[in-house]
C-alpha cells in the first residue's frame, strides 16, 4: 500500500519535507517497499492518513535509494517510523528504551493515532521527548 503514500527520492527532498512543514508533524516510514512488515505499517499509514491530516504529513522513504540517512539515523531495521516537527527529531517514549524511533510495524490503527497525537501535543509545546499513551515494553509475549 506504499503507492498511496508520498514517496520521498532523495535526501534534498527528505531534508525539504522536515524544514518546511511548519504546523505539522512530520511522520517518515523508512524501509523497503516489498518487505512484509513495511507493508504492514504502510497499510496503518495509508488508512490514518485521512484522519490525522490535520496534525501529521505521513512520507515513506526506501532506505535503499536514499542511504544518505542510514548513519546518521541508524537505520539499520528492516521498518523504521520517526516523527520530525518544525525541523527537530521528536522522540517517543514508548518503554522499549529506544526513544528515537518506532522500528516495528504497529498492527493497531488506533495506537498509532494516538501516538501522532501525543508527538503533536508535546511537540508544540516544545517538548522533545514525550512518553507514549501505551506502554510497548511487553510486546512479546513470552
Amino acid at each position: 500500500m506504499s503507492y498511496l503514500l508520498t514517496h520521498l527520492p532523495n535526501g534534498w527532498a527528505i531534508d525539504q519535507a522536515i524544514v518546511t512543514e511548519e504546523d505539522r508533524v512530520v511522520v517518515i516510514r523508512f524501509g523497503h517497499d516489498y518487505n512484509p512488515e513495511c507493508m504492514k505499517q504502510d497499510d496503518i499509514l495509508a488508512s490514518i492518513a485521512e484522519k490525522v491530516k490535520n496534525m501529521a504529513v505521513i512520507y515513506v522513504v526506501d532506505i535503499t535509494e536514499v542511504p544518505d540517512l542510514n548513519s546518521m539515523y541508524e537505520l539499520y531495521d528492516d521498518c523504521t517510523t520517526m516523527f520530525f516537527y518544525r525541523n527537530k527529531h521528536i522522540m517517543v517514549d514508548l518503554g522499549t528504551g529506544n526513544n528515537n524511533k518506532i522500528n516495528w510495524a504497529l498492527t493497531n490503527k488506533q495506537d498509532m493515532i494516538d501516538i501522532i497525537e501525543t508527538v503533536y501535543r508535546g511537540a508544540r509545546k516544545g517538548k522533545g521527548l514525550v512518553n507514549s499513551p501505551r506502554d510497548f515494553s511487553t510486546k512479546y509475549k513470552y
